[in-house]
């Protein structure tokens, strides 16, 4: 410890500090069960209160002007940035479309079937299979017309709130990163792959507004009810492995 350099130490001492409040949060299993019960009465209530305000017209303004933001000035057909950016905006985009969603869940699952462990799998589909028909249900509910200040840059057939890309990215990808995480003994690698469903969710939501095709507190309804279901369905797993019906997290020996 003493030979090493100092961000070479710093580094260590952070994985160190890591892996001290994994273990802490294993060992109090009741605490992190509230924190994420809080996580999500937070981001239900949260949602609640877009919606209400959604509703009666309160955010227009602000969905207007950072639609326009993402204009080039005089041109409202064109998304700022070069023509790279604006094809990047279009592949970011189809990662939260259903094809892209249900092939991935479905790889995933097949990854938990071939390990054996066929409740993780059934798990993972329903789990993803239910956050779509709420998606679809939330869509016909609100029913709110799609963003008309701007060309769309994506092909477009359902009503606009909340986002659908963004809700079934949030469901998707973080209860796979989860449950994927929980497969994972390094600690290192479950942060990783956390970080990276987060990062997948974050960019298909941003996308949807770049593309001119959603408002942004449609994505920010999308990003909470997403967010949501995924924390409940994660607490469910917990439950459920407590009492032997998936398999527990896997952790360093």
């Amino acid at each position: 410890m003493g030979n090493l350099r100092p961000e070479r130490r710093l580094t260590h001492m952070n994985l160190n500090r890591l892996s001290a409040f994994a273990q802490w949060c294993r060992r109090h299993v009741e605490v992190t069960t509230l924190a994420l019960m809080g996580l999500s009465v937070i981001a239900v209530w949260t949602l609640a209160e877009l919606t209400e305000e959604v509703v009666a017209g309160s955010t227009s303004n602000l969905d207007r002007d950072i639609l326009l933001f993402l204009r080039t000035p005089g041109d409202l057909s064109d998304p700022i940035g070069p023509w790279w950016v604006e094809e990047i905006g279009r592949d970011l985009t189809a990662l939260g479309g259903v094809a892209v969603l249900l092939l991935t869940t479905v790889v995933v699952s097949l990854f938990f079937l071939l390990q054996r462990r066929w409740s993780t799998a059934l798990y993972i589909l329903a789990t993803v299979g239910g956050g779509i028909v709420l998606s679809s249900i939330a869509k016909e509910f609100f029913d709110r017309p799609r963003p008309d200040l701007v060309p769309h840059g994506s092909l477009v057939h359902t009503a606009s709130f909340p986002s659908g890309h963004s809700m079934m990215a949030a469901v998707a990808y973080l209860t796979l990163g989860a449950m994927v995480a929980r497969a994972q003994k390094r600690r290192a690698l479950k942060v990783y792959t956390l970080a990276v469903a987060v990062l997948l969710t974050l960019l298909v939501g941003i996308s949807r507004v770049y593309m001119g095709v959603h408002w942004p507190t449609d994505v920010a309804a999308g990003w909470l009810g997403g967010g949501a279901w995924a924390i409940l369905c994660l607490l469910a797993a917990l439950s459920l492995a407590k009492r032997g019906h998936i398999d527990k997290e896997e952790s360093d020996r």
